[in-house]
């Protein structure tokens, strides 16, 4: 296996949100997650799966620890890594192209390229058609749509979404989990997925790791080893079954 494309060492962190109290949100946690890979993040709401997400993306920090990306230290944001939040964070004075079109501002590309580029994402997603639209005119998961072609658009090397379809209803979540195969099982991008949903992790994921309840830490680390292209009718199998099973078991192991 090549070397991590993320890797994080014993990161800790630690709020003080009022005078002489300190607040440990994670505790001594360690990941990698490989090039190409699918590795999403399950535990308990307030665990601290976002905060390291957050650390990840570079607009957060460690109280300690080392969080690097492709053997590089993270210092900040950067167009390395796109980023997909739950909440629709679209600009709702520009349309659907001119949302996407946003994120090459510093690609200096020409306008037939961004055209392209635009274009060939807006398809990706299957928007066409509604290229126009601005987000109040659209349904959440279009916005979400939206909102994952926008961070593909520029070619990061990592894709980090937090709980990307955790507003969304279940048929349209459903829509959005396929969709979301579809387009890893095209780029074949590397993506740290942050997640309550055990379903929804089994699904995408290639391996997951499972944080305690806060402090957040690690509590086990388990291979998703059921064969790829996957389809939601996977989720009748009873290899997923067995993977529910085990981890809702991790999830309600308190240490």
């Amino acid at each position: 296996m090549s070397d991590p494309k993320l890797e994080a060492k014993n990161i800790w962190k630690i709020f003080t949100p009022r005078k002489g109290e300190q607040v440990v949100a994670i505790e001594n946690l360690s990941l990698t997650v490989n090039e190409n890979e699918f590795v999403s993040i399950v535990g308990p709401s307030g665990c601290g799966k976002s905060t390291f997400l957050a650390m990840a993306a570079g607009l957060d920090y460690a109280s300690s620890g080392s969080l690097t990306l492709g053997g590089s230290q993270i210092q900040g944001p950067g167009i390395d890594r796109g980023m997909v939040f739950q909440s629709y964070t679209l600009f709702p004075w520009l349309n659907v192209t001119e949302n996407i079109r946003f994120a090459l501002k510093k690609r200096y590309l020409s306008d037939t390229e961004q055209n392209r580029l635009v274009q060939q994402h807006i398809e990706l997603v299957g928007l066409q058609g509604f290229e126009k639209l601005f987000p109040a005119q659209l349904s959440g998961g279009m916005r979400q749509r939206v909102a994952i072609a926008r961070a593909l658009v520029y070619k990061p090397d990592m894709l980090l979404m937090d709980e990307p379809f955790g507003a969304l209803d279940a048929q349209t979540r459903m829509q959005m989990q396929e969709l979301l195969l579809t387009v890893w099982q095209q780029h074949r991008i590397t993506v740290l997925f942050i997640t309550h949903d055990i379903d929804e992790a089994i699904l995408l994921s290639d391996r997951v790791y499972v944080m305690t309840a806060r402090p957040g830490k690690i509590n086990a680390e388990i291979q998703i080893d059921i064969p790829r292209p996957r389809t939601a009718e996977v989720e009748l199998s009873p290899r997923f079954a067995e993977l529910r099973r085990e981890l809702f078991g991790v999830l309600r192991t308190k240490i």
